[in-house]
């Protein structure tokens, strides 16, 4: 009885979910409320404030959602690849892959994102577990791979290629070529330049530049 009622649980959890993308894609963010989040999934509002306690929450849950599906996309490759380049491409073309299907509303959506003071921006406290599984994506490229790099860039590298794939994901939302074919030209064409970059700390010239930029990248966080 109570394992019917979890998996019942998830399915209300899911489908108020869903319910709310979709309206937030035909009615825009700011017009739709939890009340027509519940009206239209079928539930009460007071079961739907159960589940989420306001549509900042319902975002979150798109983000995690978001990430166990880019999570899942990027298996093959991360299983099979050695070689960096190959293992960086495979996953930025699987994110590209999982967001397609939302083209639609992140354009909608990106300027409540963009606040910075908003909890829906993606630099955000409320927006870390999903931001901490993203960068943990990006760890396991590094730590997977046979990258012959500074350990203490090494470190700071996962978070750094984040970044990047955040300048990918903000272009891909002013996207509008067919398929989003634009976006995924520009991982292909940008993906063997991050790899020159990284290759180059390694040499003598560099190592101290690369340092500095550990430097920075450090004092800035704290």
């Amino acid at each position: 009885m109570t394992e019917t009622k979890a998996v019942k649980s998830e399915q209300t959890r899911a489908l108020i979910v869903q319910t709310a993308l979709r309206l937030f894609r035909e009615r825009g963010y700011e017009a739709t409320t939890m009340r027509a989040i519940a009206k239209e999934a079928g539930v009460s509002v007071g079961n739907a404030y159960y589940y989420y306690g306001s549509k900042e929450e319902l975002i979150q849950a798109y983000y995690d959602e978001l990430q166990d599906e880019h999570v899942a996309a990027c298996r093959a490759v991360l299983d099979s690849e050695t070689a960096f380049a190959p293992r960086l491409l495979g996953v930025l073309r699987a994110r590209v892959d999982t967001m397609v299907p939302y083209h639609e509303f992140a354009g909608k959506f990106f300027k409540f994102a963009a606040e910075p003071t908003s909890p829906l921006n993606p630099f955000s406290a409320e927006s870390g577990p999903a931001r901490d599984s993203a960068v943990a994506i990006y760890r396991e490229v590094v730590e997977g791979s046979d990258l012959k790099i500074d350990k203490e860039f090494r470190k700071e590298l996962p978070e750094l290629l984040w970044i990047y794939s955040m300048g990918i994901v903000l272009y891909w939302v002013h996207d509008n070529s067919p398929g989003c074919r634009k976006t995924y030209l520009l991982v292909e064409r940008t993906v063997p330049l991050v790899n020159r970059m990284v290759a180059m700390s390694r040499l003598p010239g560099f190592k101290s530049v690369t340092r500095e930029l550990v430097g920075i990248i450090r004092e800035v966080r704290a």
